[in-house]
């Protein structure tokens, strides 16, 4: 009996060891979600930290309402720094930028003010949803 609840143990650690192994292996796929542009300076800071620690992360960023301010042509943050940059170096990461197409037609603004690296989306919150329960995102609020 004793041999046999030697096997099961390491049978049972065995397993354990190869189920974090996969895991470690597998990489993150995180929502940072910006509904608010004076977040956005520690939101672009948060992600890039963030792939400075776990380079395999898939981070995407999904906008809406006052939170795609940050993703327009030639928007500044509060000490006069350009958003764009920084927002370059992330998509040069594979970072992903997406806009609520719902704030650009209720605010009336063109996509053509978009920084290059955005993509449109029909519904920021709804996209939100769709990535944490169809493609297992985790969520970040910065």
């Amino acid at each position: 009996m004793k041999i046999f609840f030697k096997l099961m143990s390491a049978l049972f650690f065995s397993l354990i060891a190869v189920t974090t192994a996969s895991a470690a292996d597998r990489a993150e796929k995180v929502i940072y979600h910006v509904s608010d542009s004076s977040n956005a300076t520690v939101a672009l800071r948060n992600a890039r930290n963030h792939l400075d620690q776990s380079p395999k992360a898939k981070i995407v960023f999904v906008t809406h309402g006052p939170g795609i301010d940050f993703l327009l042509d030639g928007a500044q943050d509060k000490n006069g720094n350009p958003y764009d940059i920084a927002v370059q170096e992330l998509a040069a990461r594979k970072v992903e930028f997406r806009v609520c197409n719902n704030t650009l037609v209720s605010r009336n603004i063109d996509k053509s003010r978009l920084l290059p690296e955005t993509s449109i989306v029909p519904s920021g919150v709804a996209e939100v949803s769709r990535l944490q329960i169809q493609e297992g995102y985790a969520y970040i609020k910065p």
